[in-house]
């Protein structure tokens, strides 16, 4: 062997940087100065920002931001410590009562963020010998947490209910345990689970739900209460796991579940037991916006909305969410749609493998309740008239 450590490890990075680039597969981190609304300032320039998970502009809402303000002038910066050590802050348990009660739960445990939750969430209750059932679009920290704890886990295709009780039928009888999980609202397409059927399916074969509704809670289902809401009556969803930095504005993750799961997941959950507490200001934060959202279900209703009438002016599928994909396949077209895009003054984030399946590469539209009603129709045009005419020519 020759050479240093170091240096082997600089050239193993620079090989793998330089097939990725090859490949309109690199990533760069880009500074954005996110502002009031939806409005977002790269090199100096204003744009209109469509690729934004603050479904509800709560992040610069001047409620939300006064109660982060009033908790750290009164805790402190950070919490401190892990939550079992001295990190657990008074505004913990008071969010935790807020988000049970809307989630229509007994209890609640509040992360550090969604990844993180997942990561603890589904170690903590399945094992060697236990089955996991996924959807093949599940978000990578679902997938991930499944991995981690050591049970086998199986993949159904997409939505597809008969694939899911097909496999239920073929592996649940070798299983202690088993849980199947899914995204509430996928978070790259956009489209709903069906909550309810799966909970129905999952019932008659003795198996968990849980649901990641990181991309529901506040703008679907009844008064903005997440996917498992989207029926008539709440789903059965026993594990309904969810993030607050999403249409909430703020940081962190959630399990809200029955009392016993929930004491459970606080004593066996690693990514809870070590990890440092969300800061005051970010809990407070989090319940100022849940108090906006049951407030204002009129409001909550706009991101949708707002989606539809983008869809209608293209002549797509109507939304089930604020997220809106258009897929265009090639990385590097979709790179280019994007540079075209932030040229007319809009930001549209282009999503490239290994985020979404090879040959999916897409723009990813999110769509808030401050989003002009021009602004879209000047997008829905530039995007019907510029960039899906080029992609039917190639």
């Amino acid at each position: 062997m020759t050479g240093s450590p170091t240096t082997s490890l600089d050239e193993f990075a620079r090989v793998k940087l330089e097939a990725l680039e090859a490949q309109t597969l690199r990533r760069r981190l880009i500074e954005t100065d996110r502002r009031e609304g939806a409005i977002a300032f790269r090199d100096g320039r204003r744009l209109v920002s469509f690729c934004c998970n603050d479904y509800l502009n709560l992040s610069q809402h001047e409620t939300v931001k006064r109660a982060a303000i009033e908790a750290t002038e009164k805790y402190g910066t950070g919490s401190g410590a892990s939550r079992l050590v001295s990190g657990n802050h008074p505004l913990f348990r008071e969010l935790e009562i807020r988000l049970a009660e809307w989630k229509q739960a007994e209890d609640c445990v509040v992360f550090g963020s969604g990844y993180m939750a997942n990561l603890g969430i589904i170690p903590a209750l399945m094992r060697e010998g236990d089955l996991i059932i996924a959807d093949e679009l599940s978000h990578a920290c679902l997938l991930s947490g499944s991995k981690l704890s050591g049970a086998r886990v199986e993949i159904f295709r997409h939505n597809d209910m008969a694939h899911l009780q097909a496999l239920l039928a073929a592996h649940r009888g070798g299983a202690r345990h088993c849980l199947v999980v899914t995204d509430g609202i996928f978070s790259m397409d956009g489209d709903a689970a069906p909550v309810e059927d799966m909970a129905e399916i999952a019932r008659r074969h003795e198996a968990w739900l849980m649901t990641d509704d990181a991309h529901g809670l506040g703008v679907v289902g009844r008064e903005g209460r997440g996917s498992s809401f989207m029926g008539e009556t709440k789903a059965d969803v026993p594990l309904q796991m969810g993030t607050l930095s999403k249409a909430i504005g703020a940081y962190g993750g959630y399990l809200c579940a029955s009392a016993p799961v929930a004491d459970l997941i606080r004593t066996r959950a690693r990514t809870l037991i070590y990890s440092t507490g969300l800061p005051p200001g970010t809990a407070a934060a989090a319940i100022a916006a849940l108090d906006f959202i049951k407030a204002n279900p009129d409001y909550c209703r706009r991101p949708v909305e707002k989606a539809r009438s983008f869809t209608r002016a293209l002549g797509l599928p109507d939304p089930e969410s604020p997220i809106v994909p258009v897929i265009l396949g090639d990385a590097e077209a979709t790179l280019a749609a994007s540079k075209l895009l932030e040229t007319e003054g809009y930001l549209v984030t282009g999503i490239r493998p290994p985020t979404v399946p090879a040959g999916t590469a897409r723009l990813r539209f999110t769509f808030t309740a401050e989003h002009d009603d021009a602004d879209i129709a000047r997008l829905a045009a530039i995007v019907r008239e510029r960039i899906l005419p080029r992609q039917a020519a190639e």
